[in-house]
């Protein structure tokens, strides 16, 4: 055997070694990566939105800024009952501020309702997406798989105008990107 082809050999050896130990590395973050994020997004699946209390919170902020106005509203009407010394259209100014609170209150509750709704959708969708690049697989397959209708993935996307078009190629989150979005 030739010197040059001893010398190829081992420096062919060498760079082989050198890749299998980079692949090794990189599996080992891959599967450290995976143990991290699953749980994550298993929970995210399972759990999607925002808790009770957090719901809770937001309405109540929510209600009490719309009070906070509308006590604001009658107490000025108060004060100019005190000022003038006359009441006559008093109780009807109430009445008035009252049916406008209780409208003002509904419309926000059901926004907020909607926006839970919205919230937990997306979370449910980002979930699917993030276990489907970990494990290279289609999210509506995997959607399809969970029993969630592959409709609802990307719902809020399509409901805000935006289009996208992308994909992705591999396995796990060493897999190459492509997209563009409109």
């Amino acid at each position: 055997m030739s010197r040059a082809s001893t010398q190829t050999r081992q420096l062919t050896d060498e760079e082989r070694s050198s890749i299998d130990a980079t692949n090794q590395a990189l599996l080992g973050q891959q599967a450290s990566l995976g143990n991290t994020l699953t749980p994550a997004y298993q929970n995210m699946l399972e759990n999607p939105g925002y808790t009770q209390a957090q719901q809770a919170a937001i309405t109540g902020a929510t209600q009490g800024a719309l009070g906070g106005a509308f006590n604001a509203a009658a107490q000025s009407a108060a004060d100019r009952v005190a000022r003038t010394d006359n009441s006559a259209g008093f109780s009807d100014t109430l009445d008035q501020l009252a049916r406008q609170q209780a409208q003002q209150q509904a419309q926000s509750a059901a926004q907020n309702q909607v926006a839970f709704a919205n919230n937990a959708q997306q979370q449910q969708s980002q979930a699917l997406q993030g276990l489907a690049g970990l494990y290279g697989v289609d999210a509506s397959m995997l959607s399809r798989t969970l029993g969630i209708p592959a409709e609802l993935l990307g719902v809020r996307q399509r409901a805000d105008g935006s289009s996208s078009v992308s994909g992705k190629i591999g396995f796990g989150p060493v897999s190459l990107g492509f997209g563009s979005s409109g």
